[in-house]
């Protein structure tokens, strides 16, 4: 199974990252009001079904891929 992780910052959580990409953006003269800057993981995972690759990569999110205190982060499973 194929997964895709999306991690992003939390709301609230400073995110320097994103201020630099808004403030460039900014001064190109590209309206932004807010910007955000995470990253997405790819993987190919051996599982039984979808269900089972979805625990399984919300287990390697909670445990290494994000720090769940300060990102959130979505799972796409494909086949």
């Amino acid at each position: 199974m194929r997964a895709t992780v999306l991690v992003r910052p939390k709301p609230g959580i400073l995110d320097p990252q994103g201020e630099a990409v808004g403030s460039a953006l900014g001064h190109l003269g590209f309206a932004v009001k807010d910007a955000r800057v995470g990253k997405v993981i790819d993987l190919e995972v051996d599982a039984a079904d979808a269900a089972d690759a979805k625990a399984k990569v919300e287990s390697m999110c909670e445990r290494l891929l994000a720090n769940p205190l300060i990102e959130s982060y979505e799972v796409e499973i494909r086949a």
